[in-house]
């Protein structure tokens, strides 16, 4: 297993990067980079803007230290509390359906490690998370702040019954699958707006619901896909 090499203090103590750590922190980076073209560009996405927001996260920092070695692999990992990381393609797809705006504001429904709320940081202008399990929530957020990404707000919550009081959003991406499109998601979409999400118990789709500008809505079918489900209660927020 791959380890990551510790930082070494200058006479200061500042912590300062070791020959060791470049050296592995780019070996990461030409991982992800391959990820990008093999296993995201090469199976059809083509939105530039989101293959160099999959090119920029650094995934190894939002995977468990086990996993490390696994970060760049186009599979999903587990990161605790029952919950995963989901497939790099499935977030690349799944951003690209969105068809994310500079001006854009985005709900993250099941942030979990936070990965998906950090690509959609790269490409609008904000971030609102949401994720059931607490402490989830609370690595999430301490681990965007330290990667500087300030334009997310991740919050212990449930997804099913949305944020209302950011709403609404141009986009919603939601990474755990219920058995039905929840009415509090549509109703905090925008008008222009986009919602991708999977739907089913065991059988599931994944949906891009765009919400046209007189409130209608149109609906198509992208993939099949295998998501956690969706546990939050919809009676209660």
């Amino acid at each position: 297993m791959a380890s990551i090499p510790e930082r070494e203090p200058n006479r200061e103590g500042v912590e300062v990067a070791s020959a060791a750590d470049r050296d592995w922190e780019a070996a990461q980076t030409r991982a992800r980079l391959r990820m990008a073209r093999d296993q995201i560009e090469a199976r059809g996405v083509r939105d530039q803007r989101v293959l160099d927001a999959i090119r920029k996260v650094p995934r190894h920092r939002f995977v468990p230290l086990e996993s490390v070695p696994l970060a760049y692999a186009d599979q999903p990992l587990p990161i605790g509390a029952g919950q995963t990381i989901s497939q790099p393609y499935i977030v690349a797809l799944m951003t690209e359906l969105a068809r994310p705006q500079p001006e854009d504001r985005a709900l993250d429904v099941g942030s979990g490690s936070g990965y998906q709320a950090a690509v959609l940081a790269e490409l609008v202008r904000e971030v609102q998370g949401l994720e059931i399990n607490e402490a989830l929530a609370q690595r999430a957020g301490s681990r965007l702040r330290q990667l500087g990404y300030h334009n997310v707000e991740i919050r212990h919550g449930n997804g099913y019954q949305g944020w209302i009081e950011q709403s609404p959003y141009q986009i919603i991406l939601v990474a755990a699958a219920p058995d039905h499109v929840p009415q509090p998601l549509i109703d905090q979409l925008a008008p222009g707006g986009r919602l991708v999400l999977p739907v089913g118990r065991h059988l599931q789709e994944l949906r891009l619901i765009e919400k046209q500008l007189d409130g209608s809505l149109v609906e198509s079918v992208h993939a099949a896909v295998n998501f956690v489900p969706m546990t939050g209660d919809p009676e209660r927020r």
